[in-house]
């Protein structure tokens, strides 16, 4: 069962009642139907970002996670950190005012820098530890572009691998460019040499993400998912339900 039932979410969102039913159907096709899980978003902040900020695309997305996150999690709400050169904000979005959200946290962030992964990486740990949650969790982390330091990139998702942590980036802009070289290498990370599991995987949405159909983005989130919670589970990582 979901934890947020389809009637409070067409009172409360109606305009995601369609992506609550497609994450549902993801969710189920994956053996994942009645799961607990937190979810987080992180959203590139960096100079780049500005066309998809400026299309809708960052709406998008966040008001999509929200569509899953509502099968996953009862608080109707997901924490969401906002990331360049430092983090910019750690802040959520809500199913009651999901309209115009990042717009609106936008309007009062500062100057888009670079993107320092690994900052906006320690945010989502601390927030997941300071929550007290022995759930899963797993965090959306959307970037166009490589960080500005990969040795630190890689040895936070190496340490968070023994947390109830899965990174699942997803990638905005051209799909050949070299940029997302760092995120193909990081997905395939050596287990266990590197880390005590695959905790993260990638997916391009190419250049105009608004064009990934909501079930493609949904099986792309969660398809992952599942292998590693039972390998997470069968370390100790993540408690057994």
């Amino acid at each position: 069962m979901a934890a947020i039932s389809l009637t409070k979410v067409e009172e409360t969102a109606p305009a995601l009642v369609s992506l609550y039913k497609t994450a549902g159907v993801s969710l189920a096709e994956h053996g994942l139907d009645g799961l607990r899980a937190a979810v987080y978003l992180v959203v590139d902040y960096s100079g780049s970002m500005k066309p998809y900020y400026r299309d809708g695309s960052v709406q998008a997305l966040a008001d999509r996670v929200l569509g899953l996150a509502a099968h996953l999690d009862d608080d109707g709400t997901v924490p969401v950190v906002f990331f360049s050169t430092d983090v910019d904000a750690v802040t959520d979005i809500a199913l009651g005012g999901h309209r115009g959200r990042i717009e609106r946290i936008v309007s009062g962030l500062g100057h888009m820098g670079r993107t320092s992964y690994h900052l906006a990486m320690d945010a989502v740990i601390d927030h997941y530890l300071d929550s007290g949650s022995t759930d899963p969790a797993l965090v959306v982390f959307q970037t166009d572009g490589g960080p500005v330091n990969k040795l630190a990139a890689e040895k936070y998702l190496c340490k968070a691998a023994r947390l109830p942590l899965f990174w699942q980036f997803i990638g905005f802009g051209d799909p050949h460019s070299r940029q997302f070289d760092y995120l193909r290498r990081l997905d395939d990370l050596a287990v266990p040499a590197k880390r005590v599991v695959d905790n993260a995987g990638f997916f391009h949405a190419g250049a105009n993400p608004g064009e990934v159909t909501d079930a493609e983005l949904y099986d792309q989130l969660v398809g992952e998912f599942p292998e590693w919670l039972a390998e997470a589970r069968s370390q100790g990582i993540v408690r057994e339900p």
